[in-house]
Order: C-alpha cells, then sequence, then structure tokens
C-alpha cells in the first residue's frame, strides 16, 4: 500500500554544484575539488536535466529554491550567470515572497560575484563558518580564515544581501568548551537572522575517520560535548533567537522555509549529481561522479535509482523528520496526510517516549521535550522500523 500522491506540484527546489576548492577533513558530501573540472559542460547537463525534470513533472508556483554543494560560490560570476539563467528559465513562476538560498564559503564571495547572484535573484546566503579560531579552521581543512568571514558578510550587505546565515561546528578536534563560547559571542555580534550550529560527526571515507581510527584525532570528551550544546542552547535563547529546529536558531519568522520542507515532509524536485528528489510519493537519486552525471544527461534523466515510498515508510518518515523541529508532529497534519491519527500508528512508541520523558504530548501535538532534544537520534531511531508489526 502506497500514500497517494499529492496533487500540487513540488513547490521546492535544491539544486547540487559538486565543486569546491578542496575537500575539508571532516566532508563526506558528493563534492569535487574544482581544479580542471569540466565546470560549463556540468551545468549544460544541469539545464537539460531542468528541462527534462519539468517536461515529466510541471512546475507551479516555486515557493523555495537551496543550491548546495560542495561550494557553488567557486563558479566564476559568468558560470553563476549562465546556471541562474538556467533556473529562471525552467522554473519561471516564482512566488513573490520566495526564499532563494545558496551556500557560500567565506573567500569565494567577491562584490563582482555576488552582484550576479543577487542579480539572479539569489536572497538568502547561508556561509560555512564553522568556527572563530584560525588554528580550529585550519585544523579541519578549511581555506578561509577569520578575516574572510567578516571581509564576506560585508560583501554581501553592500550588495544587497541581508538574510544571511552562517554555520558553526562544534565537538572538533582540539575546541575547547571556551573556544565555542568565543564563536558563539563572535557569531552573535554579527546580528544575522540566522544561525546553524552543527555537531561534528565523524563519517567514513574522510581524512578524519582515518585519523580516528588511527587514535589520532583529539575530539573533545563527551560531558565537553554535552556542555557545548548546552551553551549554544542557553547563548542562543538569551540573544532572542528560537531554536525552532534541534540545531537551527533563528530570529522569529526568519526560519529557513527550504529546510522546513523537508521537515515537514514535502515534496521538492532534487538536481544535480548525487541529488536526491522526492516528488508525488517517489523518491530518486541521482548519479553521482561529475562526468559520469553529465553523460548520462546527455541520454535522459540521470536517475541512479527511483522508488515509490510505502505508506509504512512515509509515516516513519513524517515523524523522524517532523520531530526534529521543536513544534512536533501534529495530528491534525498527520490525519491529513495518512487518514489516519498518531496514537492510531504509533501509539507504543508515542507512549513509551513520553513515559521517558523525552516527548511532550500537549493537545493533538507531540514535541520533543528538553531532555529529549539531548536525546533526539535516540527518540527518531524509535521510529525506525517501528511498523513492521503493524
Amino acid at each position: 500500500m502506497t500514500t497517494q500522491p499529492t496533487s500540487r506540484p513540488p513547490e521546492a527546489v535544491y539544486i547540487h554544484i559538486p565543486f569546491c576548492t578542496n575537500k575539508c577533513f571532516y566532508c563526506d558530501f558528493n563534492s569535487y575539488v574544482l581544479k580542471d573540472q569540466p565546470v560549463m559542460d556540468y551545468l549544460r547537463a544541469l539545464d537539460r536535466e531542468m528541462e527534462l525534470t519539468v517536461q515529466n513533472t510541471p512546475p507551479g508556483v516555486i515557493k523555495t529554491i537551496f543550491v548546495g554543494g560542495g561550494t557553488p560560490t567557486v563558479l566564476k560570476p559568468d558560470e553563476m550567470a549562465y546556471f541562474l539563467k538556467s533556473i529562471r528559465t525552467h522554473f519561471p513562476d516564482w512566488d513573490d515572497n520566495i526564499e532563494f538560498s545558496m551556500e557560500a564559503n567565506p573567500g569565494t564571495t567577491d562584490p563582482d560575484k555576488l552582484a550576479v547572484m543577487k542579480d539572479g535573484g539569489v536572497n538568502r546566503v547561508s556561509f560555512g563558518v564553522q568556527a572563530f579560531q584560525n588554528e580550529l579552521l585550519t585544523g579541519i581543512g578549511r581555506i578561509h580564515d577569520v578575516d574572510d568571514v567578516y571581509r564576506s558578510l560585508e560583501n554581501a550587505r553592500a550588495a544587497g544581501l541581508h538574510n544571511l546565515s552562517i554555520d558553526l561546528m562544534f565537538g572538533l578536534p582540539n575546541q575547547t568548551v571556551a573556544m565555542l563560547g568565543e564563536s558563539i559571542r563572535k557569531a552573535l555580534e554579527l546580528d544575522l537572522p540566522h544561525y546553524s550550529i552543527y555537531s561534528l560527526k565523524v563519517e567514513e571515507n574522510t581524512l578524519f575517520h582515518t585519523m580516528f581510527n588511527k587514535n589520532k584525532l583529539p575530539l573533545p570528551n563527551e560531558e565537553d560535548e554535552l556542555e557545548m550544546y548546552l551553551l549554544l542552547m542557553s547563548s542562543m535563547k538569551a540573544a532572542g533567537y528560537d531554536q525552532y529546529e534541534i540545531s537551527n536558531f533563528a530570529k522569529p519568522g526568519m526560519e529557513s522555509r527550504h529546510n522546513i520542507t523537508y521537515w515537514h515532509n514535502e515534496d521538492y524536485y532534487g538536481l544535480g549529481a548525487g541529488a536526491h528528489g522526492y516528488v508525488k510519493r517517489q523518491r530518486h537519486v541521482n548519479i553521482k561522479g561529475v562526468n559520469p552525471y553529465i553523460e548520462a544527461t546527455s541520454k535522459g534523466l540521470p536517475q541512479l535509482d527511483s522508488y515509490p515510498i510505502s505508506q509504512l515508510e512515509a509515516m516513519e518518515d513524517f515523524m523522524m523528520v517532523g520531530l526534529r523541529l521543536r513544534e512536533g508532529v501534529s495530528n491534525t497534519a498527520f490525519q491529513a496526510q495518512f487518514g489516519q491519527t498518531l496514537e492510531d500508528v504509533f501509539a507504543k512508541s508515542l507512549d513509551k517516549m513520553v513515559h521517558a520523558g523525552l516527548l511532550e504530548h500537549i493537545g493533538g501535538i507531540y514535541r520533543l521535550s528538553n531532555q529529549g532534544v539531548l536525546f533526539g537520534n535516540d527518540v527518531f531511531g524509535e521510529f525506525v522500523g517501528a511498523l513492521t508489526e503493524v
């Protein structure tokens, strides 16, 4: 049994630019060092994939666009202009209040490039800052320094881009609680509308994974990492930022609407090498490599795999992504999508998590408790495979 496809076309678009100046030591994303890459061939292939995609599933009004990577801002101004024109050509109908986000690295956003981005419709930029200590940045393989951060933000504002976000990380090698406190303080001094703050995960096929296996990765201990997370939550709250998702903080009304699309388990187009899409209860994943993607696009849609999502999978996904949001999951939204109540389907797991003090049940809503935020993965895991017995 599968869920009924939604009647309206996706209102969100994700596009992947897989190039970056170098590979960070912790990164397992689908990204490739820029040198000698066929960038324009890739952008032409991306244009072709957009064309084929909208032929198959004609777009409606687009409310959010997110360009991720890699580092999209490694594109030269003329490449960026071509790319942004492709988007406007194939997805021409934009909501008056569209959120058009692009990821950027400090040091790859000169005034000329930012002007092209602004002219092409980009109105939100998310900078991968990670830390405000140069020694930590060097230690994780970042190419920018702290001065680049300030310069990039200044350039963005000068170009008329004011909806800005920065990413920070905690649990980094050799990072102390005091260092994170300094990074948070300096970040808040920038008075930005949005901050994302993630804990380091040591992923396979990264330099950090190799170092970890050799016992050469000096990570903070669990107590310090917990103290870091508590510090960032209290600091952000004191500064007037709402923790609307377990790793994301925003001034009221400045949440990332594109990412909320994912957390509400709604449809979105996924374009580019290695991108994932979700349209009418059908997931797909694209071919990863740059040249294989270019070659595949010349023959049709560059999809590696495409598969329907069953009713049970969709219900589990709804819970796992929805509970990341501090607003939680509502019976109203669940019933609208599946025709059953949360208790009809997940009574056992919900009861277990509420009694453990990790979920709160208020009216028709279940949400993480303050304690549950600290143990989110345990809560989300409770809903993985929870319906095999149903």
